[in-house]
């Protein structure tokens, strides 16, 4: 497929919280070498879009405080590829601003829009469901996601209902997103089988989506479109300074994705992983035969099972009698944590600094 007009937008500006303490406000996890392989995620993400699409095709939305990291991180981006967010107002506004700055270059553009912070084990496959997304996209009023079938009751994900008898292709029709659910609900959402997991992997026309905003969430765009012929010239970033703190704080999936009635996806089979948390890491990484994942120079383990554990540097981990904990070993704090409870350590971290531990 022809991919001239097709533009990536990777979203990183979050602070990674939930990946806290090795995720910090300073260095989130997206520009970490969680894996231990040599890349961030970040430059991970960006170089399996470069199978596809060249350089100059690639944007990245971040907030201003990681500009420079981006740029340590993707030397090969354009500078004027990098929009900076002067505020944390959440995914609707980035998205809307990727679209207006978009469609000023090029009227026929679709756009990708991925997180920078996700696995991708089958990146064939996944660039051929990105191809078939962009061409059912592209000339259509249709708003695509991928969605990933669930193996499990997982409580850490969104989760996306799709019709039964609404398809067109390979394609289904959404019909609601859930919020991350108790595993209670979880487990109904995997014996029903009309549910799989939001995989936070976005594509439509730049036109198509606009025409979203202006229909369910007019007044982000209107914010945005002050002064359009400040796109992407020299002035650009003042011009997102100015503008851009007034929009509203929502997120595009509550802006627009349960807002429009022409939102389909593609269910995708592409050994995905959003490593949102300790416990998908874990998931992910091989065990031991303890079924532990245990990143340290040396250990020495007894009787430990079902345990995340990360060293700092070149320690000699000594640990007995342990199942069903993360322990996270840094510089400035150690946390050792119950496995089932991770869903706590977002708040927790909010705790730890407003009592200003750190």
């Amino acid at each position: 497929m022809d991919h001239k007009n097709t533009y990536v937008a990777i979203m990183a500006g979050g602070v990674g919280s939930r990946f806290w303490p090795s995720s910090r406000e300073t260095l989130p996890k997206q520009f970490l070498d969680i894996l231990g392989i040599g890349k961030s995620l970040i430059q991970m993400t960006c170089e399996r879009f470069q199978n596809i699409v060249p350089p100059e095709n690639i944007l990245v939305l971040t907030n201003k405080t990681y500009v420079g990291l981006v740029k340590d991180h993707l030397p090969q981006i354009p500078e004027g590829n990098i929009l900076a967010e002067p505020s944390r107002n959440n995914t609707a506004p980035c998205n809307a601003l990727l679209a207006l700055k978009i469609i000023e270059k090029n009227k026929e553009a679709t756009l990708v829009v991925v997180p920078s912070d996700q696995v991708i084990l089958k990146e064939q496959k996944f660039l051929e469901n990105i191809s078939k997304a962009v061409s059912f996209a592209a000339d259509s009023d249709k708003l695509v996601t991928l969605s990933i079938q669930p193996t499990r009751p997982d409580t850490g994900y969104g989760y996306i209902e799709v019709g039964k008898n609404s398809n067109e292709g390979e394609f289904k029709k959404v019909l609601s997103f859930k919020e991350k659910p108790n595993l209670e609900t979880a487990n109904e959402y995997l014996s029903s089988g009309n549910f799989a997991w939001n995989a936070g992997i976005f594509i439509w026309s730049a036109k198509t989506i606009i025409n979203s905003f202006n229909k369910n969430a007019k007044k982000i765009i209107d914010v945005l479109s002050e002064d359009l012929s400040q796109l992407n010239t020299p002035n650009e970033q003042k011009y997102i300074d100015e503008v851009y703190p007034n929009t509203e704080r929502i997120s595009i999936d509550y802006a627009i994705l349960e807002r429009t009635d022409q939102l389909y996806t593609i269910p995708s089979d592409i050994g995905w992983s959003d490593l949102g948390t300790w416990n998908s890491l874990h998931a992910y990484m091989e065990k031991d035969e303890g079924n532990n994942v245990v990143i340290a120079s040396s250990k020495k383990l007894d009787n430990v099972k079902n345990n995340f554990i990360k060293s700092y540097k070149d320690k000699l981990v000594v640990v007995r009698d342990l199942e069903d904990y993360i322990v996270i070993d840094e510089k400035d704090v150690l946390m050792i944590y119950p496995k089932d409870k991770e869903q706590e350590i977002k708040a927790m971290r909010v705790s730890i600094e407003e009592d200003r531990y750190l």
